[in-house]
């Protein structure tokens, strides 16, 4: 894994997860929700793991819905606006294509952008007027950007939907497991995801309010207390609630590791690829995450003679909404003709200071060879 730099996109499966899952799928494969002695084992085991969440959070274990990922929770969380006839809300101009599009889709002409700044972080002032002046229910932002690593406001901006009377909606699956959860859990819906932190696919959880209108979002049985329809995937569960676990127990040496390699690459790319120009380098990001502009040829490019050499990284999110321009880099002011000449470097856990600098290098390598010396 030494050359594997996507792991924004997605991380191997966490060795206590895969333990997890095939415990729980050996010994708990009941239906919670049937009725005979070893599937009530099953259920409360599935509780166990929503106390333990909600721990982990800071909020209340009714509060927890677990669900296939960040994308359907935040879907739900949109559509639940809608199903609510909320009026209008208000979203980030840099939030991830699961909340934007749904957004659109379900507010044509009354979805509200909050502008960043040139440094990709929301812009609490405009948030603050459009509140003030348009009094949004719903305002969404959030904890970390996927493309450029940028941390976004987001308490401060939870802060300002308190104080206006909006709820708050926070997408935090870039943060789970790669920064300290403290205060997530005030969040009035956050949602996260599981194999961005070493659980398996299809597994996450979204937090929703403990009072107002109760969020109904997959129709049919009555699991996750009629908000969730469907058979609870306890095995994922149970590898998700492992992976989190064995994330936090190495959570702030990681973060200080990790942010020393990155700066040492930082450092090094800046000497060897002087053109490159680190996006967001002065705003504060995820200790693994580097949005870097590379010389012409395209980014593609440099992708597939980086993967030669066996290094896997991105030409941006892999959740984008299309080829082209990047919604986050138009809205951060970063002309449209170098918006496609961005990798996005984004390393784990295990990465190291060498991994780090052998990528400068392999970049250092692919200029000579693509201009031609």
């Amino acid at each position: 894994m030494s050359g594997y730099f996507d792991y924004n996109a997605t991380c191997p499966l966490h060795p206590a997860a895969r333990e997890a899952w095939l415990e729980t799928s050996e010994r708990f494969w009941q239906n919670p929700s049937s009725l005979y002695r070893e599937a009530g084992a099953a259920r409360q085991r599935l509780e166990d793991y929503r106390e333990e969440a909600a721990m982990r959070l800071g909020c209340e274990a009714e509060e927890m819905v677990f669900l296939s990922g960040a994308t359907e929770a935040n879907n739900a969380v949109i559509a639940h606006a809608a199903a609510a006839g909320w009026e209008r809300i208000a979203v980030s101009a840099v939030e991830h294509p699961c909340v934007l599009e749904p957004a659109e889709a379900l507010f044509p002409g009354k979805l509200l952008l909050v502008p960043v700044g040139p440094d990709g972080r929301v812009d609490l002032e405009a948030l603050e007027a459009i509140l003030r002046e348009h009094r949004p229910s719903l305002v969404a932002v959030m904890a970390a950007n996927n493309e450029t690593g940028i941390l976004q406001p987001w308490q401060e901006a939870r802060q300002l939907c308190e104080k206006h009377g909006a709820l708050f909606h926070c997408d935090a699956a870039q943060w789970i497991g790669k920064l300290k959860p403290d205060g997530l859990g005030e969040c009035d819906f956050l949602t996260g995801s599981a194999h961005k932190f070493g659980g398996p696919k299809g597994i996450g959880f979204l937090k929703v309010p403990g009072q107002g209108r109760p969020l109904r979002w997959l129709r049919g049985g009555p699991q996750e207390e009629r908000r969730r329809a469907g058979t609870e995937n306890l095995p994922g569960i149970a590898a998700m609630m492992a992976a989190w676990a064995a994330r936090e127990t190495d959570l702030e040496s990681a973060a200080r590791t990790g942010l020393a390699g990155r700066q040492g690459f930082e450092e090094k790319i800046r000497q060897v690829l002087p053109e490159g120009q680190i996006i967001g380098a002065d705003a504060p990001r995820l200790w693994n995450t580097v949005l870097l502009t590379v010389p012409a040829p395209a980014n593609l490019k440099w992708l597939t003679r980086l993967s030669a050499r066996g290094f896997a990284v991105s030409t941006g999110s892999a959740c984008s909404r299309g080829a082209g321009a990047s919604e986050v880099l138009r809205a951060m002011g970063v002309a449209e003709a170098a918006q496609g000449q961005v990798l996005r470097l984004s390393a784990g856990w295990s990465t190291t200071a060498e991994d780090w600098l052998a990528l400068a290098e392999a970049l250092a390598a692919v200029r000579e060879q693509l201009s031609g010396h």
